[in-house]
């Protein structure tokens, strides 16, 4: 059975929402002049305002959550806020393509992490998929690659939120067979948010002085990329192996790219375009082929 049809509206209309949905998070944080970290606290702590109303009918599943599954979603939640603390600084220092090229790497990680912790085999034809689609990714933000100043500065931070992003992944489809992607979703937003908040108190950030425009960015940034994107590859993670989830998140630098073009004013050449074209091609064989039982 191939998971593609395991739900009622076909998984590839969710893959996509969810693409497009993150794929505006970096658009989003360009457009703010707050702190990363206030930024990404607010995008989580906002998100759970949202989803709190519907939260009391989950109480019963809330109630038979065990200890070690409370840690491990803490865990994975701290590695959420963790990402978004870091990818979302990078782009203090670095361009949109070049920031989003860097989380490539998060397939690699994933797929390494999947098979020591759960014993999960991929095919080669899957590999080969991952390789090509990473390499069409990596072409899309390879122009804007310095290694220098605080372009090299950026990419790191970038690199060290991959990690992060992919830890978050791998503790999420454990937790995911035994918890809904409502509660998971909704506690490790705050976990997320709460790890953000204590770093924003002990840096001494401001909480509130900002502008009306700030406040809109982060609800922007709650509802689309949070809710439409996090949210729903969270939901994913039953249906779908980690690896193939984290796979589809590759997209986010083609859409990334495109969006920053048309918002942001941001240079798109024809070589960036062929290797979007590359990139879809990967991930789309790559799915067909790691998801097949």
């Amino acid at each position: 059975m191939n998971a593609m049809n395991k739900t009622k509206v076909p998984i590839p209309v969710f893959l996509l929402i969810g693409i497009i949905a993150i794929s505006f998070s970096a658009i989003f944080v360009r457009w703010s002049d707050a702190p990363a970290a206030v930024t990404a606290m607010y995008r989580l702590l906002m998100t759970n305002v949202l989803m709190l109303p519907f939260l009391w009918s989950y109480r019963s599943e809330i109630t038979r959550i065990r200890l070690r599954d409370w840690l491990r979603t803490a865990a994975s939640g701290i590695a959420l806020g963790l990402h978004f603390l870091f990818w979302m600084d990078s782009l203090r220092f670095t361009t949109v393509a070049s920031s989003t090229a860097i989380l490539t790497l998060e397939p690699i990680f994933v797929l390494v992490g999947a098979f020591l912790l759960y014993g999960q085999r991929t095919n080669r034809a899957a590999v080969l998929a991952m390789c090509v689609a990473i390499v069409g990714a990596i072409c899309i933000g390879w122009g804007d690659f310095q290694f220098s100043g605080a372009a090299l500065k950026g990419d790191f931070l970038s690199l060290i939120g991959t990690v992060a992003v992919a830890l978050h992944m791998l503790w999420g489809k454990g937790l995911r067979e035994r918890i809904s992607a409502f509660v998971y979703s909704f506690f490790v937003f705050l976990f997320a948010g709460l790890v953000l908040a204590v770093t924003n108190v002990m840096t001494g950030t401001s909480f509130t002085a900002y502008p009306a425009k700030e406040w809109g960015v982060f609800l922007l940034l709650a509802i689309i990329p949070t809710v439409f994107g996090h949210y729903v590859f969270n939901w994913l993670l039953k249906y779908m192996k980690a690896s193939s989830v984290s796979m589809t998140v590759l997209g986010e630098p083609l859409g990334a790219t495109i969006l920053a073009y048309f918002l942001l004013g941001e240079k798109i050449t024809a070589i960036q375009l062929l290797a979007g074209c590359l990139l879809l091609v990967g991930v789309g064989l790559f799915l067909r082929s790691n998801e097949k039982k």
